[in-house]
């Protein structure tokens, strides 16, 4: 790490801390030669790849406004959204990866949305998984469905 003020080509860590609820890393450095402080940080960053083989940072917005989508007209907030997204972010920095098949991130998307808006998860499923017939759509309402009591006819 060059020394911003004398560009000495060396530096010692003073002090180490985590940042950005442990998405990065502060540290306190001093020049050997100068004897100035700086801060560096550092951070881990999300490469989503697109099917083109072309990369781009990780971005919660994109998750958002994809999934806002599915959740039009379903009253589900925008603190919802964000925390969906983060969970997301999550999800991936926890894995330890570097770069991210897009593919992945809506497999990631799948289940917080499912948990917040079944509605919404079956929209964003249809479009996500290509569903083509009503058949597609009567077998992800089953697995939603996964055994509960939906008519209160068969309570008797």
């Amino acid at each position: 790490m060059n020394c911003p003020f004398c560009r000495h080509p060396d530096s010692r860590v003073v002090d180490s801390r985590t940042a950005d609820d442990g998405a990065a890393i502060r540290r306190r450095r001093q020049c050997p030669s100068c004897e100035r402080r700086f801060t560096t940080v550092e951070q881990l960053t999300l490469a989503v790849v697109k099917r083109s083989g072309a990369t781009e940072p990780f971005s919660r917005d994109k998750v958002i406004l994809g999934v806002r989508k599915a959740c039009q007209g379903r009253g589900v907030g925008d603190d919802s959204l964000a925390r969906l997204a983060q969970q997301v972010e999550e999800h991936f920095r926890a894995a330890g990866c570097a770069e991210i098949p897009s593919h992945e991130v809506g497999l990631a998307i799948l289940e917080p949305l499912r948990e917040l808006d079944e509605v919404a998860y079956l929209r964003f499923a249809s479009v996500y998984r290509s569903f083509d017939t009503l058949a597609d759509f009567e077998a992800e309402i089953a697995v939603l469905r996964g055994g509960r009591v939906e008519d209160a006819s068969q309570l008797h």
